[in-house]
């Protein structure tokens, strides 16, 4: 039995998010409010193939990730059956539990590469990507998919058949197309056409939604309205590593069975941290960041520092200090001179 099989029905996962879900950020939120399955950020299958050693030797270290993560999920992008098996093959040899491949993101140069979005142009060659992973997988770990509606326009009813005539074991569907981003509404309306389509053809995948989704109680509405076995959540993490604590007391929380809304307002009620409790979390994230990837750029953080570190009094003046913080070292003298001149 594959982990998918073992997920509780709903299900709340961490969607993989370049230079955000990296495995210092992944481990804070293990700690502190762990979802039912985590993914890494997306690796190149074709450059862990092709990269001359210290190029590998960065690509691997993308791929770190503690046991309290698990189920972990890695994620790879490629164009290139080949180079995909050769990822899952590595996958199961580091231990992951899953292999999940990337056809929805929408940068240009991975596009180039003939990945993530682009594989929505060529089914065919995506049909050879996921079934070559599997081979590289030798049945060890499941594979899964994340991917759009369509490209430039919506393709549900001709796409997901594509996918679902392969092996993959889930399939995720950030509700949008290629085209537009994130600049207009998910539109989870078409979950329930990809849930209907997937029990047509194929009823043993697991359907998951993405996009737009507040929190776990909001994900729980949204799997209850359009029939979805889970919600992955992606841009709610941002300053909230306890997004996803207590998943499954709210399920039969009091407050929650009143009715989805007051369950909304009790989960966000219940995640609320003082600022002293927000920025003690912000500085275990900065120095696991730095003992964890010092072979980034320290300047990934800043973006984490805008989410922490905003609606409480000093805020804006201690943003704008950690802004330009060099390095841990520095935003630990920051923090710490905030925290004992701070009255809240």
């Amino acid at each position: 039995m594959n982990f998918w099989q073992k997920l509780p029905k709903p299900f709340f996962v961490l969607a993989p998010l370049a230079d955000v879900t990296d495995a210092a950020f992944r481990r804070i939120i293990a700690k502190y409010g762990k979802p039912d399955a985590m993914w890494t950020e997306f690796v190149s299958a074709d450059g862990l193939a092709f990269a001359p050693p210290e190029g590998r030797k960065k690509l691997l270290a993308d791929l770190i990730y503690g046991e309290a993560e698990r189920p972990i999920v890695a994620q790879f992008f490629s164009g290139n059956p080949e180079t995909m098996e050769k990822a899952a093959a590595l996958a199961v040899a580091l231990g992951f539990d899953g292999v999940d491949i990337n056809m929805g993101c929408p940068d240009k140069s991975i596009e180039k590469q003939k990945a993530g979005a682009a594989m929505i142009r060529e089914p065919k060659r995506a049909q050879e990507v996921i079934k070559a992973a599997i081979r590289g997988a030798e049945g060890a770990i499941p594979v899964s998919v994340k991917t759009r509606l369509g490209y430039n326009r919506d393709e549900l009813d001709t796409w997901l058949p594509a996918l679902l005539e392969t092996d993959a074991v889930a399939i995720t569907i950030h509700l949008r197309t290629r085209k537009e981003m994130s600049k207009v509404p998910a539109r989870w309306e078409r979950m329930r056409d990809a849930v209907a389509i997937r029990d047509r053809l194929n009823p043993g995948v697991l359907m998951v939604g993405n996009g737009d989704v507040e929190s776990v109680a909001h994900g729980r509405e949204l799997c209850k309205e359009t029939g979805a076995d889970g919600a992955m959540l992606g841009r709610a993490i941002f300053g909230n590593p306890w997004l996803f604590s207590n998943s499954r007391e709210l399920e039969n929380s009091p407050v929650a069975m009143k009715g989805e809304g007051e369950g909304r307002w009790f989960e966000r009620l219940n995640s609320g941290k003082t600022p002293p409790e927000r920025l003690e979390v912000l500085l275990e994230h900065t120095k696991l960041f730095a003992e964890l990837l010092s072979h980034k750029s320290f300047a990934i953080m800043k973006k984490h520092y805008k989410a922490y570190v905003k609606d409480f009094e000093g805020a804006a003046e201690l943003r704008g200090e950690l802004m330009n913080a060099p390095d841990a070292e520095a935003v630990e003298v920051l923090v710490g001179n905030f925290l004992i001149s701070s009255p809240t």
